[in-house]
C-alpha cells in the first residue's frame, strides 16, 4: 500500500503497519495504541523549524481518509502546498497561523477548527512565541493527497495578520517589564534579557521542555504566583491540561502532598 497523507508523505508511514492492527474477524473495530506510534520528526524538506508528527493514520478500504497530530514549537510551520480534495485542521493546544495564497495570515487558537478548500495553495503552523497542535485530516485522490512547493520565508511568516497594518506599532512591553519594570527596572531587564532571551531561547531544550522543568521546580517550591504565569505559558507552548494534571500527580510523590494539593488549585483557576 502506498504511503500515504500530506504531512506523513515523507515520514515514511506505512500504511499497513503504521495506522492499523490485524484483526481476526471482518468489520471489527481497530484500536492503533498510542504508545506502537512515538512522534516522529517533521520532514525537514517540507518544514521549516521543528515540529513532530503522531496518532497517524491512513486510508483503511473503501474510504480514502488519512490524517495525524501534529505538535509544531513556536515559529515553525509547513511549506506551501495543497491537497486535490481539501484538509480539516483541528486546533488542540496553543495558537497558530495559516496563510492561503495571495491572502492575509489567519490566528487560529485552541478549538478552532479550519478547512482548506480543493487545491488552495496554502502553509500552517505555530505562532512565533507559541508552540501549536492540530490534527489534520484529509482524504486521497487516486492515490494522492498532497503536493508540496517552496518553504515558507521568514519574511512572508513575518507579514501583518489579518486586520493588523503593516506599519509597525508600539512594541508591547516585554513580560518582566509589564510585571515589575516601574518598581525594579533593572531586575526586569536582566530577567527579559538573559532568562526569556537567552536560557528560554535555546535550541537543547524545546519550550514545551522547558515549561515542564519549570512548572516542576515551581510546584516543588511551592510557589503559587509564579506557578500561575508558567501554567499559562505551558499552554502557549502546547503541554496539555491532562499533562500538566499528571505532573503534579507524579510530584506529588517526590515533593510533598500539600505541593501538590496547592498547584491543583492553581491549575483548576488556570484551565477555567
Amino acid at each position: 500500500m502506498r504511503i500515504f497523507a500530506a504531512i506523513l508523505i515523507s515520514v515514511g508511514l506505512a500504511a499497513s503497519g503504521a495506522w492499523s492492527q490485524p484483526s481476526t474477524e471482518q468489520g471489527a473495530i481497530q484500536i492503533t495504541r498510542s504508545a506502537s506510534q512515538p512522534p516522529r520528526p517533521a520532514p525537514d524538506a517540507n518544514f521549516t523549524g521543528a515540529a513532530r508528527i503522531d496518532s497517524a493514520f491512513g486510508p483503511n478500504a473503501p474510504a480514502h481518509m488519512s490524517g495525524a497530530r501534529v505538535v509544531f514549537d513556536p515559529g515553525a510551520r509547513t511549506a506551501w502546498h495543497t491537497h486535490p480534495l481539501g484538509q480539516l485542521l483541528i486546533v488542540t493546544a496553543g495558537t497558530g497561523r495559516v496563510q492561503r495564497w495571495g491572502d492575509a495570515i489567519d490566528e487560529i487558537r485552541q478549538g478552532d477548527v479550519v478547512w482548506i478548500p480543493p487545491g488552495q495553495k496554502h502553509w500552517h503552523g505555530a505562532a512565533p512565541n507559541s508552540s501549536m497542535t492540530h490534527i489534520a485530516i484529509l482524504e486521497q485522490l487516486d492515490g494522492k493527497s498532497v503536493d508540496w512547493m517552496e518553504k515558507v520565508s521568514d519574511a512572508q511568516y513575518g507579514a501583518p495578520l489579518r486586520g493588523q497594518s503593516a506599519v509597525a506599532s508600539a512594541p508591547r512591553p516585554r513580560p518582566s517589564q509589564a510585571a515589575m519594570g516601574d518598581f525594579a527596572p533593572k531586575l526586569a531587564e536582566i530577567t527579559d534579557n538573559v532568562l526569556y532571551g537567552d536560557i528560554w531561547e535555546r535550541p537543547q531544550l524545546s519550550k514545551r521542555d522547558r515549561s515542564l522543568a519549570t512548572v516542576a521546580a515551581l510546584i516543588a517550591l511551592n510557589r503559587p504566583d509564579q506557578l500561575r504565569s508558567h501554567l499559562n505559558i505551558a499552554r502557549q507552548n502546547g503541554v496539555t491540561q491532562e499533562e500538566l494534571i499528571e505532573t503534579i500527580t507524579h510530584l506529588a510523590f517526590y515533593t510533598g502532598w500539600p505541593n501538590a494539593v496547592t498547584a491543583i488549585g492553581v491549575a483548576r483557576e488556570v484551565f477555567k
